[in-house]
């Protein structure tokens, strides 16, 4: 018997093959009326092929056949029927929904997906309603719901572009984040209804949805609510979500507190959004000291390997505290007819720490500037302050502590005493307390000159403090040789600006945001040092607390790094007064 012709498509040659295996007999070219006995075909498939991507529902409903037809049709029809490709299998499957109802295809459409898709532990997505101030406070927030969708209503979109115009940090997230609404929505080939893949920027993270508003709710609020405001207006779309979504958690996200009061008093879900939080309790913030156990060297005993070098001695130490340290970290030891330790973790390898003694600066040959330290935390902040090998200091305390004092007694010595720097260069950001007091007259370091009140006074006390015993003309030369060294500048210029060998200090850091942190510390170039000082019980900025705060960001993220320190400073050393109102008030 002569084979039959080779296949020219893929499924013929699925079927070739099969009919070859099954039966040396080939199939029918073509269906006959009647059947035959001679002549055998294995059934390969009981459906019409898939359609293609492009055909339409009805006309892809009308390809595919009855179960009634493909029970009742005689064997040979259903033998003729060419098969499906293997690959075409599955999506047939998953085209036909139980009952014999047509499904969407797996990647039909954004919408369909999100409608299938559910938490990774269990449970539909979230969707969260985003206020505008979310957007104008962090304009990547898009992209900080992990798998959960976003909904914004276009009441947002008209607020965004109502604050685009400015200078100020708000100005500039609301131009941010209509930039990225716009990449976004320039990534849909479709119908924008169905959504906006966030992973289209290349965000892997963000595996949701970004939906847009494309029509109007009808649901009003409660009598003596105003339907006009732009407020009520997302209050109107969250009820509206609610009711058309039962099935899922419609979440209301803003920073605004009324807001949310507002939104739970008419039964929403609502949430502050709290992803550019550092920290939840700023107890629990890092401050760079490690008190030892009063039994110590008992549990030490002769494991304890040390030995001297450059004026410093070195422990080696192990055990499970070791766990517990962190490089340029500070430990003590005080215990009652002891001598104190004071030590500073120089390198952490396994299961080993190596601490170095410090140097006292609480002795008055060790003076720096005339600046003794008169407690613990401000030997330690002496010690990282003087280091050359740290790049990068932050200082945390409450008022009174010595941080400004000390950060500007370390730097005159450095650039007037051992010239590792050519200048002081200082900063901070300039946040009224109350009311604004206008714009300023002058030069730039002019118009800075109300904010630095805190330098000039501690100018004048270094330029006074015995370093120059020389009468009045001696104290006024060296004031204006102190002041010729310290530059006064504005943040608001700092951008694109490379500082090379200074000793920068950054007052009042509380009141930065991350972003600008990052735009100051970016600024350092080779040999240059940059102390950062902060109150985090003092922040005017609005909308920042003390677990957003620029001061907070860093210290948290630079613990550890071998070229950078933090103390926190706890004892006040201004007056007995100072110290009852930071204690009381």
């Amino acid at each position: 018997m002569p084979l039959p012709p080779p296949p020219r498509r893929k499924g013929d040659r699925v079927q070739a093959d099969a009919t070859v295996r099954r039966s040396a007999t080939p199939a029918a070219p073509a269906p006959q009326p009647a059947p035959s006995p001679t002549v055998t075909a294995p059934v390969l498939a009981t459906s019409a092929p898939v359609p293609t991507a492009g055909a339409t529902p009805a006309a892809r409903r009308a390809r595919r056949p009855a179960a009634a037809d493909v029970a009742s049709a005689p064997t040979p029809a259903r033998a003729a029927a060419p098969a499906p490709a293997p690959e075409a299998a599955p999506l047939e499957a998953a085209a036909t929904a139980p009952g014999g109802a047509m499904a969407a295809p797996p990647q039909a459409t954004p919408r369909a997906a999100a409608g299938r898709a559910t938490r990774r532990n269990g449970g539909p997505r979230k969707l969260f309603v985003l206020d505008t101030n979310v957007l104008m406070h962090d304009p990547s927030c898009l992209f900080r719901f992990e798998e959960h969708d976003i909904y914004l209503p276009m009441i947002v979109l008209e607020e965004l572009d109502n604050n685009k115009k400015g200078m100020s940090e708000v100005a500039r997230n609301a131009r941010q984040a209509s930039r990225t609404l716009d990449a976004l929505a320039a990534t849909v080939r479709g119908d924008i209804r169905d959504g906006v893949p966030l992973t289209a920027l290349g965000h892997r993270e963000a595996t949701g949805t970004l939906l847009f508003q494309t029509e109007a709710f009808s649901h009003s609020l409660p009598d003596g609510i105003a339907q006009g405001k732009a407020d009520n207006h997302i209050l109107v779309v969250v009820q509206g979500l609610k009711q058309r979504h039962p099935e899922r958690d419609v979440v209301l996200v803003s920073k605004d507190i009324n807001m949310r009061i507002k939104a739970r008093a008419l039964g929403l879900a609502a949430e502050d959004y709290e992803n550019d939080k550092t920290i939840d309790d700023v107890e629990l913030l890092y401050t760079g000291m490690l008190a030892l156990p009063t039994d110590f060297w008992a549990r030490q005993g002769k494991k304890v390997e040390s030995w001297q070098q450059g004026g410093h001695t070195f422990y080696r130490i192990g055990g499970p505290l070791v766990q517990q340290m962190l490089l340029n970290q500070f430990v003590y030891h005080e215990a009652p007819g002891e001598p104190p330790l004071y030590a500073r973790v120089v390198e952490l390898r396994g299961k080993t720490a190596v601490l170095r003694t410090l140097k006292d600066y609480t002795h008055l040959k060790n003076a720096v500037w005339g600046v003794t330290a008169r407690n613990r935390e401000q030997n330690f902040a002496l010690n990282l302050l003087m280091d050359p090998e740290i790049d990068f200091v932050t200082l945390a305390g409450t008022a009174g502590t010595g941080k400004t004092l000390m950060a500007l007694a370390a730097g005159l010595t450095q650039v007037l005493d051992e010239r590792r720097y050519t200048e002081i260069i200082m900063t901070r950001a300039t946040v009224s307390v109350g009311e604004d007091i206008g714009f300023l007259p002058g030069t730039e370091e002019e118009k800075m000159g109300p904010w630095m009140g805190a330098l000039d006074d501690n100018l004048e006390f270094l330029a006074k403090g015995g370093q120059n015993p020389a009468g009045e003309w001696g104290r006024a030369a060296t004031q204006d040789l102190i002041r010729s060294r310290v530059k006064i500048k504005s943040m608001n210029f700092m951008r694109g600006r490379t500082f090379l060998n200074k000793y920068v200090i950054i007052d009042e850091a509380q009141n930065l945001t991350p972003k600008q942190m990052k735009t100051l510390i970016t600024r350092a170039g080779p040999g240059t040092k940059l102390v950062c000082m902060g109150n985090l019980a003092q922040i005017d900025t609005p909308y920042l607390t003390e677990g957003s705060s620029g001061l907070t960001y860093v210290v948290d993220r630079f613990k550890g790094w071998p070229h950078g320190g933090h103390v926190t400073l706890a004892r006040g050393e201004r007056s007995r007064l100072a110290d009852f109102a930071s204690e009381v008030l």
